[in-house]
């Protein structure tokens, strides 16, 4: 991460609202079911906390991992008022120290800040520190996203297909890839009919 974009994304946290919602990703909350009663979850790029927390909420030990000092506050107030308890550890994922084989579930939401290099070492360090039998959660934007402009990166190259996601985690004992267009509506940043693309799969 740049010294650029790290400015850019402190100032942008910097707002007093929260800029995604305190409620969790939609894709995220729909697949409560499919969560373990136990085991420690990573939400991968955090941001304001608000799928770390919910995590917490369902029983899991929650690592929060982001860059953002100023977003991690946001995050730590989040969690205390909702009264659960997340670590948190600041990092900038594209250079994260990934632990092997720790987590029980991995949420990956909307994380679509940095290009195909950067992605690849995010994506190699989720399939290091998933647990054998883990699950991925994992939701993003398709390249048509870019002509609903609801939200997202200009930058094709950052957006998610079906093939790409495939290769990456094609590896996995069991993959559901899922590519829609739906209303998303979290915060002022993602609002309005959007190309999305969900994927659930296990380790």
């Amino acid at each position: 991460m740049s010294s650029a974009d790290f400015v850019h994304w402190e100032k942008r946290y910097a707002a007093p609202d929260y800029l995604y919602g305190t409620e969790p990703n939609g894709f995220l909350k729909a697949q409560a079911g499919l969560l373990p009663k136990a085991g420690k979850a990573l939400a991968v790029a955090d941001g304001e906390g608000r799928n770390g927390v919910w995590l917490a909420e369902q029983g899991l030990d929650v690592l929060s991992v982001d860059f953002s000092p100023t977003a991690q506050a946001k995050a730590k107030a989040l969690a205390a008022r909702r009264g659960v308890a997340v670590r948190f550890v600041q990092a900038d994922v594209t250079a994260w120290d990934w632990p092997t084989a720790e987590f029980d579930v991995i949420a990956v939401i909307f994380i679509q800040f940095c290009g195909p290099p950067e992605r690849r070492r995010i994506f190699a360090g989720i399939r290091q520190a998933l647990k054998p039998g883990g699950l991925l959660l994992l939701q993003g934007y398709r390249p048509e996203q870019v002509a609903y402009n609801t939200g997202g990166p200009s930058e094709v190259e950052n957006l998610y297909t079906e093939d790409m996601l495939r290769e990456e985690f094609g590896s996995f004992a069991k993959l559901d890839i899922k590519a829609h267009d739906s209303v998303v509506s979290e915060g002022s940043r993602h609002s309005g009919m959007a190309a999305v693309v969900d994927l659930v799969g296990w380790k």
